[in-house]
């Protein structure tokens, strides 16, 4: 029971994944809320100039640039459609651009900032001026905005059970902040969508604790509150409830591959249903090798080897059976048993 469910999450998410592909372009990623009207942005970190790591910008990595990317890295690519320029040549922000920043930063502790920092200026290099001048301004408040983002997060302590009225007031402040580190343009460009989904988040909280709201009246409340989210935003809402209903689909008809075929025709467009098929035949190609891997398996258990002698059969195996990922979900699925 436990591997079939299992695999059905697994087919769900990888069924997800399609859709976030599908809805890509510039769809904002997560962040914070509204400004309350009074809010004053909160001072400047007390960081010295000398100590802040934009003053990184422009310097060559002490040691160089290492050939080979930091293994968390490794096999990815980096995020496309961060160079954008108006007809002037000047550098237009983008939610890519700060993607192209977290790419890099990500592996920070695998690879010390500086040698990280050097690898977003190689990025950059690609632009002319004055775009190129212009990224690079916008890395050194970028990474000054991070470092001045930790030092406020440490001043909050356990977040854990907050009300409502308070987390509205963090999430006031970290919009604050943003804009005293980056131009009202930059900030809007790399936070607004991501500031509107935690605002539509707080009002959905704030609407299943509102115990004055009938069912319907709490219904109509938070479709008002989703109406305020982005358009992508809406967009990739939709589809997830959609595609949660074809897994239900999936699940209802697995024995009616025709009415499911059917079914998923009139949900989809032609490209996503081509692509459901797609995943959907790996999946049963999967099915059957694990079935054919877990027989096998289940002899081994049951041929009385010692405890060191059965898991290195079993791991000799998943490696007949299975290449690369597959032998580590193989092991996770194992794991469940």
């Amino acid at each position: 029971m436990k591997v079939s469910l299992w695999l059905a999450t697994g087919l769900l998410v990888i069924i997800a994944v399609i859709a976030g592909l599908w809805l890509t372009a510039g769809a904002p990623e997560r962040t914070a809320p509204e400004i309350v009207a009074d809010q004053q942005p909160p001072e400047p970190a007390t960081t010295s100039g000398d100590e802040r790591p934009s003053r990184l910008v422009g310097q060559p990595a002490d040691d160089g640039v290492p050939e080979t990317l930091p293994a968390s890295l490794a096999g990815t690519a980096v995020p496309p459609g961060w160079a954008k320029v108006d007809s002037n040549g000047n550098l237009i922000p983008t939610p890519q651009l700060r993607q192209l920043f977290e790419y890099y930063l990500s592996a920070l502790g695998e690879e010390p900032l500086p040698v990280l920092v050097a690898r977003i200026e190689q990025q950059l290099a690609q632009l002319q001026e004055p775009a190129r001048s212009e990224a690079l301004e916008i890395l050194g408040h970028y990474l000054d905005y991070k470092l001045a983002l930790g030092e406020l997060e440490g001043t909050y302590g356990d977040a854990a059970e907050l009300d409502p009225g308070e987390v509205e007031r963090r999430m006031a402040e970290i919009r604050a902040l943003r804009r005293t580190w980056l131009d009202a343009d930059t900030a809007d460009a790399f936070f607004a969508g991501e500031e509107a989904i935690d605002q539509f988040q707080l009002r959905q909280r704030q609407i299943a604790n509102d115990q004055t709201l009938s069912a319907d009246e709490r219904a109509e409340a938070l479709a008002r509150a989703e109406q305020a989210l982005p358009e992508p935003v809406r967009r990739a809402r939709q589809e997830t409830r959609r595609f949660a209903e074809y897994e239900q689909a999936r699940q209802n008809l697995a024995s009616d591959p025709d009415a499911l075929k059917a079914w998923r025709e009139e949900a989809f467009d032609a490209e996503t249903v081509e692509k459901l098929e797609v995943v959907e035949a790996r999946q049963r190609h999967w099915d059957s090798r694990w079935q054919a891997y877990r027989e096998e398996r289940n002899a081994l258990n049951k041929a009385g080897l010692a405890a060191p002698e059965r898991e290195a059969a079993v791991k000799d195996l998943r490696e007949r059976h299975f290449d690369g990922p597959e032998r580590l979900r193989a092991e996770a699925l194992d794991s469940l048993r």
